[in-house]
């Protein structure tokens, strides 16, 4: 809430249910109100124009005009405030939610299961729920700096970012780091790699289980190179992309710089930064055993995940390129490596991908410099 403006917030869900659930959790909160509800797509869209909410949470399944044809259609009027899919976790609700993402929606949520009380849905709808709200509307409606320090510290302070830095080393692996609006970059990045790409491709997006596997036979039909999700003791390939599968960390095993073939190893250890699978686990595993050749990719995401391992990524002599705060859904991970002087790029969503297939293809020992001034 900034200048006593709450945060509006138009509910859409064919069950009665959930849409008192969903405001139970938004009234929990004094920064959020409900500007309206819907029992289906059309009445949203319909409502939209009226009411002008900040953000919408939507559902997947629906009667009249399900959530994938109303995100689309909201997107096509020129709306562009976030969306929130509220998904079930189930085959068809994960495969639903995977699309809408990659079509533009902003995050999800899952619906609560299992929870014998109302009041325990609501405390852990609440607890996935509000952060994500907070997050995504805080451009919208931002607050002071001493305001948001408690909640976001990496936002507190905006030190310059160094510019002009060389990029000395020539890679040896891709690993990438994302976390909220994943989908959509990950759709524009991957496709665009050629199928000549020479090097192994390692992705932690933070999704359970399910969707992992979703996200990853999507991609697969839309890139030219071979997408899977990541399984326990896959050789690291050159040209194959593998995603962490949800709820385990994915690590590297052997060293790419001896005759041994690194293999990957899915573990179950706690989490890191609130997340498992961790980006942080993976960058560290692959600092320690491919040294200088690590290629680093931090795209959009909440909160800080990535940092500490482009940190021994950067010591190690490898490379680290981050989104740009413009094309990212939140510039919590991306925006962390870039404030830290760990990023020797800071690029748009577009421009990613190009950068990746230069330094991957350019002669051994080649140098390059940053012509352009980055701007926050």
């Amino acid at each position: 809430m900034a200048n006593g403006r709450r945060t509006r917030i138009l509910i859409v869900d064919d069950s009665a249910v959930m849409r008192n659930l969903l405001r139970s959790v938004i009234r929990s909160s004094s920064e959020f109100e409900v500007s309206g509800t819907a029992a289906d797509g059309e009445s949203a869209l319909g409502m939209v124009k009226s009411l002008s909410p900040d953000l919408i949470l939507l559902d997947v399944e629906m009667p009249v005009m399900d959530g994938l044809e109303t995100l689309r259609k909201l997107r096509g009027r020129g709306h562009r405030m976030p969306v929130i899919m509220c998904s079930s976790l189930t085959q068809r609700g994960a495969r639903v939610t995977i699309e809408a993402l990659a079509s533009g929606a902003s995050d999800y949520v899952a619906k609560p299961a299992g929870q014998a009380r109302a009041a325990d849905a609501i405390k852990a709808l609440a607890h996935d729920l509000l952060p994500k709200i907070s997050a995504l509307t805080a451009t919208a409606h931002p607050a002071p700096l001493a305001a948001l320090a408690p909640r976001l510290p990496v936002l507190a302070e905006v030190p310059s970012i160094p510019r002009n830095q060389s990029i000395t080393s020539n890679p040896s692996v891709l690993v990438i780091g994302v976390s909220t609006g994943g989908p959509a970059a990950l759709d524009i990045l991957l496709p665009a790699l050629p199928v000549s790409f020479p090097l192994p491709v390692l992705i932690v997006q933070h999704m359970p289980e399910l969707f992992t596997r979703l996200l990853a036979e999507r991609l697969s039909q839309r890139c030219p190179l071979h997408v899977s999700e990541a399984a326990e003791g896959d050789p690291v390939r050159r040209g194959y992309i593998s995603i962490a599968r949800g709820n385990w960390h994915l690590e590297i095993l052997g060293a790419a710089r001896s005759s041994q073939t690194a293999t990957l190893h899915l573990t179950q250890g706690p989490p890191e930064n609130h997340c498992r699978p961790a980006v942080d686990v993976l960058f560290r595993t692959a600092a320690a055993h491919y040294g200088s050749g690590v290629l680093a990719v931090v795209l959009t995401g909440m909160g800080s995940d990535g940092l500490a391992g482009s940190r021994l990524i950067r010591a190690q002599g490898g490379t680290v390129l981050a989104q740009d705060q413009a094309t990212s859904a939140i510039w919590g991970m991306p925006g962390a490596v870039a404030r830290a002087g760990l990023a020797q790029r800071i690029l748009s969503r577009q421009d990613i991908a190009p950068e990746i297939t230069r330094l991957a293809s350019r002669p051994q020992g080649g140098r390059t410099e940053v012509h352009e001034a980055v701007a926050l």
